[in-house]
């Protein structure tokens, strides 16, 4: 009887709301009511427009996993993972951008087009740095998307999401611009997110957020969540930024970021005194590597950078985003406040990938390896399926790889569980371990592996 009238409870409780909720719509004035319903003919609008360009990426990867062996070294067997994620079609000749983490170390990928065609694609490039992948695929009748100038984007401004959040296709959410600029958050390496409360969810990576011109405003790439799903705050990588990347991609396969050879911070209120800086802006200066850029320069520790050319620095984040889009072998001016005195000082951009493979290939010679290129009949020979990794060629007696049991004829194909296809990559995922202190390597003898832990000195 208590359930009965506990559910008849229910029943008014929810009746009385609905009546309440439609007498106030029924109330709403006129001219509210026309608002809204003009702003949810914008959405569809931008759905219709936009959705035909979006696609959903579904992905394939074989994992090799150790299984029980002995004497160190264990047989492997391959194992299939599947994954999903969004992209959108970027022009009539087949391109697709979506996210690195989405499709970067697929072996398979294939593209769900809105009209239900599956077709496989082909990965051009892709940047783990900034998060951007671009694909290819044969295909005809595409609706490609603009890009548009993301630098534009106002905060407050109604934005659109479209994707595949969960494997549900063509999924549409809206929202607003909640911050730009967002680049501490730990993503990626160059970030300069645009902050949304459009819903974004598992599988939204890698699709469009759009402004309501059906413009992309920036590619969906992660969220802030607690439990896995929205909380009301997504981040996407801005057009321009996407733009940038994609230009490399399409041209090389890879991308070449600017290197300037300085160590920075952010401005503190107690820095910024120290160092006679009227604002918390900038970046500060704390060293300058020997022959860098920098240093060729003329900058130096204690200096603040707070333009670089025309585009102003407002911390490290901005400083290292600026720096980075820069081509190698560009000139520039450097705006810094030194000693409380505006200075301008000129540079000529350097290569960070030249510099990370040389800091690398420094470290692994302290380390007691030599490496060498492993092409596919050194790969037959030492019964690898494929030319991937870096062959040791000498290992230096009494050294700390020595001391690890490694081997010349001994294959890296893994470094921090990162798979490396050639020697220079090896380098540089050597360099960009110098924070952590130590390598975990997986090597290959023949048809066994095993994983060795070096400590960088």
């Amino acid at each position: 009887m208590r359930n009965r009238r506990h559910k008849i409870f229910k029943a008014i409780v929810v009746t009385t709301a609905m009546v309440l909720f439609a007498g106030s719509v029924l109330a709403a004035p006129a001219d509210d009511l026309a608002t809204a319903k003009s702003l949810g003919r914008t959405f569809t609008a931008v759905a219709h427009k936009a959705g035909p360009g979006v696609v959903s990426i579904r992905v394939e990867r074989f994992v090799e996993t150790p299984a029980e062996g002995s004497g160190g070294f264990l047989p492997f067997r391959r194992e299939k993972q599947k994954g999903q994620g969004s992209g959108f079609v970027v022009d009539h000749d087949g391109h697709i951008l979506t996210n690195h983490h989405v499709v970067g170390v697929a072996d398979k990928i294939e593209v769900l087009f809105h009209d239900g065609r599956l077709m496989r694609a082909t990965l051009l490039g892709s940047d783990p740095q900034s998060d951007v992948a671009l694909l290819h695929v044969a295909a005809e009748h595409l609706h490609p998307l603009e890009l548009a100038d993301s630098d534009a984007v106002e905060v407050g401004e109604w934005v659109v999401a479209i994707g595949t959040p969960f494997g549900l296709t063509q999924t549409v959410t809206t929202g607003i611009v909640s911050a730009k600029g967002r680049n501490s958050v730990g993503i990626a390496d160059y970030e300069n997110f645009i902050q949304t409360d459009a819903a974004i969810n598992p599988g939204n990576s890698g699709g469009p957020l759009l402004n309501l011109d059906g413009q992309v405003v920036g590619i969906n790439t992660a969220i802030m969540s607690r439990i896995g799903g929205s909380h009301g705050i997504g981040f996407a990588i801005p057009a321009n930024l996407a733009r940038s990347v994609m230009q490399q991609l399409r041209a090389s396969g890879k991308v070449v970021r600017g290197y300037l050879g300085v160590v920075i911070q952010n401005m503190s209120p107690d820095l910024a005194a120290a160092f006679q800086v009227s604002a918390l802006e900038g970046a500060l200066v704390s060293q300058v590597s020997p022959h860098s850029p920098a240093a060729k320069a003329g900058l130096v520790q204690g200096d603040v950078i707070v333009a670089v050319g025309s585009k102003e620095v407002a911390n490290l984040g901005a400083l290292r985003n600026v720096v980075g889009l820069l081509t190698p072998g560009t000139k520039t001016d450097l705006t810094v406040l030194r000693g409380g005195k505006q200075k301008t000082l000129t540079v000529t951009i350097g290569s960070l990938e030249q510099a990370r493979t040389q800091d690398g290939s420094a470290r692994a010679a302290r380390l007691g390896l030599q490496l060498a290129p492993l092409d596919e009949e050194r790969a037959a020979k030492l019964g690898s399926r494929a030319a991937k990794g870096a062959l040791i060629s000498t290992v230096k007696p009494d050294s700390a790889a020595a001391a690890a049991g490694l081997r010349p004829g001994e294959v890296i194909v893994s470094v921090n569980r990162k798979s490396i296809y050639g020697v220079d990559a090896f380098y540089r995922e050597v360099a960009a371990a110098k924070d952590t202190g130590k390598l975990l390597l997986r090597v290959r003898s023949g048809r066994h592996a095993r994983y060795v832990v070096l400590h960088l000195a």
